[in-house]
C-alpha cells in the first residue's frame, strides 16, 4: 500500500469511465505531484471534466483506479483535502453572497478561511448583501472561487474557473492561484482553453485527447525537449520535410505554400535534424505552440499531410 503522507496530489492507474458505453476516459495513467499548478488541457470531449469530477468523487471509475493523496476519492479524508469548482459554477441564486460564505463555513468546521473567501469576493466589489442569482456571470465566478478557496483544501480541482471572467479579472484571479500555491503549497488542476494564459501561472501540464494522456510533465522541460522548425518546403516530398527528415521525430508539421513548419521533438542542445542547414529558424516552443502541435498530431494522420491554419483558424 502507498503511503498517503508521500503519495502525489493525483494519480490515475489505468482509470477508465464510460458514459453510455463510450469512453470518456480508457486507460488513463496520469500522476500529479504535490505542491504544483497543473494546466489541464485537451479539446472538447477529451475527458478533462470528467477526470475532475472522478478526482472530486462525483462520479465512479468504470475501470482502473484514481487516488488524491493515496485515498478514494469520497473517503472522507479525501474529502477533506480536496475542493472542486465545476464548470457551471452551481449557487443557491436566492442565497445573499453572505449566505453562501456561511454556509461553506457550517459545511467545513474547523478549517474554514472566512477572511480569504471575504477578500476574494471585496475584490470584485460585490456587495455580501446581493442575491447570487442576481450577480453577473463574473461575479458568481467570485463567490463560486471564494468557496473553494476558503475550504482551505490541500488540492483544488477547477474546471473552466477563467471562463466568465474578462481579462482584467482572469488576471486577478491567476495572482490569487499562483499565491495560494506559494503561500500554502496548495495543488492546483485548472482546465482552461484560453492556452497563452496558461503559461503565467502554471509549471506543469497534462494534455488530454480521445480520453487518453498524450503530454505530461514540466512545462519548461517539454518546451526544452522540443524544437520549432520554420524552412522551405521541399517540392519533392509530400510533407515538406528535407527527405533525410526523422520523421519519428516529427509532433506535427504543416506546409503553407513554399513554407514547412514542424514541432519535432528533440534533447536539449541536440544540433538541427538530418536535412536541415543555418538557413532554417529553431526556436523553443511557447506553450501554446507546443500544445497546440500536440493536438494537432494527436487528431491528424502521421501519413497526411495538411496544410498550416489561416489567422482566423488560429485564433479559434
Amino acid at each position: 500500500m502507498s503511503d498517503p503522507t508521500h503519495a502525489p496530489a493525483l494519480r490515475a492507474t489505468r482509470l477508465g469511465r464510460l458514459y453510455a458505453g463510450r469512453p470518456a476516459l480508457h486507460a488513463c495513467d496520469a500522476e500529479l505531484p504535490a505542491g504544483h499548478i497543473t494546466a489541464l488541457v485537451g479539446p472538447n470531449g477529451a475527458g478533462k471534466s470528467t477526470l475532475l469530477q472522478l478526482g472530486a468523487g462525483l462520479l465512479r471509475p468504470s475501470s482502473g483506479e484514481i487516488r488524491v493523496f493515496g485515498h478514494a476519492p469520497g473517503t472522507a479524508e479525501a474529502r477533506r483535502r480536496t475542493a472542486f469548482l465545476a464548470q457551471e459554477k452551481p449557487l443557491h441564486a436566492r442565497f445573499t453572497v453572505a449566505d453562501t460564505l456561511r454556509m461553506g463555513r457550517m459545511l467545513n468546521p474547523g478549517h474554514w478561511d472566512q477572511a480569504a473567501a471575504e477578500r476574494l469576493v471585496r475584490a470584485g466589489d460585490i456587495p455580501l448583501a446581493a442575491r447570487v442569482g442576481a450577480l453577473s456571470g463574473g461575479s458568481r465566478t467570485r463567490v463560486a472561487l471564494a468557496l473553494v478557496l476558503g475550504k482551505r483544501a490541500d488540492l483544488l480541482l477547477l474546471d473552466e474557473p477563467l471562463a466568465d471572467l474578462d481579462p482584467l479579472a482572469r488576471h486577478e484571479v491567476m495572482s490569487l492561484l499562483m499565491a495560494e500555491a506559494a503561500e500554502h503549497g496548495t495543488t492546483i488542476v485548472m482546465s482552461s482553453h484560453v492556452l497563452a494564459e496558461l503559461d503565467e501561472v502554471c509549471d506543469r501540464v497534462l494534455l488530454l485527447a480521445g480520453g487518453v494522456p498524450r503530454l505530461a510533465g514540466d512545462i519548461q522541460e517539454l518546451c526544452d525537449g522540443h524544437i520549432w522548425l520554420t524552412g522551405r518546403a521541399d517540392p519533392m516530398e509530400e510533407d515538406g520535410l528535407p527527405r533525410a527528415f526523422d520523421r519519428g521525430a516529427v509532433v506535427h508539421c504543416a506546409v503553407s505554400g513554399r513554407q514547412v513548419t514542424a514541432l519535432v521533438r528533440t534533447a536539449p542542445g541536440a544540433p538541427l535534424p538530418a536535412g536541415t542547414d543555418e538557413r532554417w529558424i529553431a526556436e523553443t516552443p511557447s506553450l501554446e505552440t507546443l500544445l497546440l502541435a500536440h493536438l494537432r498530431g494527436a487528431a491528424t494522420p502521421a501519413t497526411a499531410p495538411t496544410t498550416a491554419p489561416t489567422t482566423e483558424e488560429a485564433a479559434a
